[in-house]
């Protein structure tokens, strides 16, 4: 521990705590602190003056990013028919109706995404306790709960990812690996803050967007300049 605590300290010593970068420079001073051994995934967490109390102040759904997150995401389906039939063709990791969901009720977790048609809702929602901790439930709001599901596993596969804004106030979003370009990182961390920007609640008073930061998996966090993402 002690030499990673060195490693982090050299890192955050290499950053103005203070300052908020233009967004280039944030991810280049990110790529030359991050000190992880592999290819670390890049967070960009934006802090909101919301209260998530307040229906129209909890912000939830997703977007796909231009360049996707450098992951392949295992996605399950839970679906019948030809909806099953379709959710294979489409490159479904997992399809299956009501034994697929006795297998997850039973603690079988291995996937990263549930899609479901809306006809099997009702015993998905056996599950709420088993997925909803984990983030796994799937929504409308997020385009999980949906009929065409091509679609829902086209969009996963390419990249999508779900924001939500927590108890604070806050959303964190992956947007990639330190070894993406520096463009792709960019375009990635603007299609997330543009689209949370233009869902600004009209009930919140003052300013909206409070703060921004990215950090790499184990480094430290580099506040980003708001005004240099907008066009």
């Amino acid at each position: 521990m002690a030499k990673k605590g060195k490693k982090f300290l050299a890192a955050t010593a290499q950053v103005d705590v203070l300052k908020a970068y233009p967004a280039v420079e944030a991810i280049e001073l990110l790529k030359k602190v991050s000190f992880e051994k592999f290819d670390a995934t890049i967070e960009f967490a934006i802090k909101l003056n919301l209260d998530p109390r307040k229906a129209e102040q909890n912000l939830r759904g997703a977007v796909v990013l231009p360049h996707g997150t450098g992951k392949t995401k295992t996605v399950l389906v839970f679906a019948k028919g030809d909806k099953a039939k379709e959710a294979e063709a489409a490159g479904a990791d997992y399809v299956g109706d009501a034994e697929l969901v006795d297998k997850v009720l039973k603690g079988w977790l291995d996937f990263d995404t549930v899609v479901a048609t809306p006809d099997m809702m009702s015993q998905v929602g056996k599950l709420g306790r088993t997925l909803g901790p984990k983030g796994l439930m799937p929504n409308p709001k997020t385009g999980t709960v949906t009929m065409d599901v091509t679609k829902a596993i086209n969009e996963i596969k390419a990249g999508k990812v779900e924001y939500r804004v927590d108890k604070v106030g806050n959303i964190h979003v992956s947007i990639g690996k330190v070894s993406f370009s520096n463009d792709k990182l960019f375009d990635n961390l603007k299609t997330i803050f543009e689209t949370i920007h233009r869902l600004r609640p009209a009930t919140v008073k003052g300013v909206y967007i409070e703060n921004l930061s990215i950090a790499s998996t184990m480094g430290p966090g580099i506040k980003v300049d708001t005004e240099t993402i907008l066009d």
